[in-house]
């Protein structure tokens, strides 16, 4: 569980975010990400919603791991968008999601991708760390908070 203590910078952190829909939800972490890795915004906003066309990646709960594989990625990265109001995500179990988080990796990174999404996942079922994630207002609580998931007491 380890796996996402290297992910998560505190320039990809967005707190209170205002997206209205999962179109902004995406521009908004296309400009974390280009921020952080220079790839171009709407890059990553093609990338995910190539992802995203294949079935929605809302886990129930009010969360989602929207995710894609990026040409020229040299090490996978993760960005932290708490919104301010919930937004529809076609999640299993009908509820809007005001948690998401973003995860890019290497093209070729398939068994470490799924390893990462293990562990977001299982960060994302626990109550107490989404209760945490959703009402903590310092970025760099949130980002703390998300590289010590899992990580040995």
């Amino acid at each position: 569980m380890t796996a996402l203590i290297d992910l998560f910078a505190l320039d990809c952190i967005a707190l209170n975010n205002p997206a209205k829909n999962r179109l902004d939800a995406f521009a908004a972490a296309g400009e974390l990400f280009a921020k952080h890795t220079g790839i171009d915004a709407s890059a990553v906003v093609r990338f995910l919603n190539a992802r995203e066309d294949v079935g929605s990646t809302a886990l129930g709960a009010g969360v989602a791991i929207p995710h894609g594989r990026v040409k020229g990625l040299k090490q996978p990265i993760a960005a932290f968008i708490n919104l301010q109001t919930p937004i529809d995500f076609a999640a299993p179990d009908g509820n809007p999601v005001s948690l998401l988080i973003f995860l890019l990796v290497p093209e070729k990174a398939t068994q470490q991708h799924l390893e990462i999404l293990s562990s977001i996942a299982q960060l994302l079922s626990d109550p107490s760390a989404r209760e945490h994630l959703a009402t903590e207002s310092s970025p760099e609580k949130v980002c703390e908070l998300l590289k010590q998931w899992g990580s040995p007491k």
